[in-house]
């Protein structure tokens, strides 16, 4: 996966200052340009496992809420499913405000640090005697919360990057997204051979099966992904020429220094692109809302086809979302 940044990394080191380069700037060094780099591929990783906590458990939901729950519905599980989107809708403002004013590190710890506890509710839900399917929501919510962590990505990507580097370096962390919808299906898919029953760890009350072995996984990659981001991952921020900013003391700066200058922003342009990106989320959370009870409905196929076929046909769809991401980087360096 840090092969996808390659070309946005074959920028040449800057040498002098050029005319209206900001005060404070300075030369980037050989060290600050690799340690930059090293962050940005950090994040790359965290957009690629956010993703993947996402779709690790699309195809499973379904049938897994059936299994805990024989009072859900259809309709309760668009409510399951739309809960991910509405924790990270609310969560979404709440951790920029705070990469606002404080380094970056600390969000994306707190937002993964829940993540991870969401996915170990996800796979205790099985336990309670009753309400279970209530259970799920409020860990498909936490998991979403988590997720609200994408903003705070985006952001730190577009301060690292100089505007040269920064259309590649976004189509890369889209490419990362796609990728984690890819994967997470395919997992999911490999996990089904375990099947329904699986195995019980019987000192912790563990059930280890199809449903709740891939949201495990995800909350391994998550801990994994907080050390990484620990003992990786530094705040950086270059200008649009790629010149390295002074760096920010959060502890003593006011906020009015810690925020990066905005410039002027075409608000038609950004609101544009947020409706065309609301409107490919909203496809997307219609197909993985009912493929898998339409199918199941459709074809008789049982909870364990379901989720092998379903997790097959969403890989497909993500091979073609990275090819599309790839082209438009490669169209973007044409047009741009």
């Amino acid at each position: 996966m840090a092969s996808l940044g390659i070309e946005a990394e074959q920028e040449p080191l800057l040498g002098d200052h050029t005319p209206g380069s900001r005060e404070g700037d300075i030369i980037e060094t050989e060290e600050h340009y690799k340690s930059r780099w090293r962050s940005i591929r950090i994040l790359y990783l965290t957009m690629f496992l956010s993703s993947v906590g996402f779709s690790i458990v699309i195809m499973s939901i379904w049938p897994y809420l059936q299994k805990i729950d024989e009072t859900a519905d259809a309709s309760f599980l668009g409510w399951v499913i739309a809960s991910f989107s509405l924790g990270q809708m609310v969560a979404s403002p709440i951790f920029g405000l705070w990469s606002n004013y404080r380094p970056r590190k600390e969000p994306l710890i707190v937002s993964i640090f829940i993540s991870v506890a969401a996915n170990c509710l996800y796979a205790y839900v099985h336990l309670p005697a009753s309400h279970n399917k209530y259970y799920m929501l409020v860990a498909r919510g936490l998991v979403g919360f988590g997720a609200g962590n994408v903003a705070v990505v985006r952001s730190y990507i577009a301060g690292a990057t100089s505007l040269q580097e920064r259309t590649g370096s976004m189509a890369n962390t889209s490419a990362c997204q796609a990728l984690g919808f890819i994967l997470g299906p395919v997992f999911q898919t490999c996990f089904a051979l375990i099947g329904e029953k699986g195995v019980t760890w019987d000192t912790i009350k563990l059930q280890i099966n199809m449903y709740t072995a891939p949201v495990l996984l995800g909350a391994f990659l998550g801990i994994l992904n907080i050390i990484l981001i620990l003992a990786i991952l530094r705040e950086h921020r270059v200008d649009d020429s790629g010149r390295q900013c002074k760096s920010i003391n959060f502890e003593e700066a006011s906020p009015d220094e810690v925020q990066d200058p905005q410039g002027n922003i075409d608000q038609v342009a950004v609101a544009s692109t947020n409706v065309l990106f609301f409107v490919v989320l909203f496809i997307f959370a219609l197909f993985e809302t009912i493929v898998t009870p339409l199918t199941m409905d459709m074809y008789a196929w049982t909870r364990e086809q379901a989720v092998l076929y379903g997790g097959i046909i969403l890989a497909a769809l993500g091979v073609e979302a990275v090819i599309i991401f790839m082209g438009i980087k490669l169209l973007s360096k044409k047009f741009t």
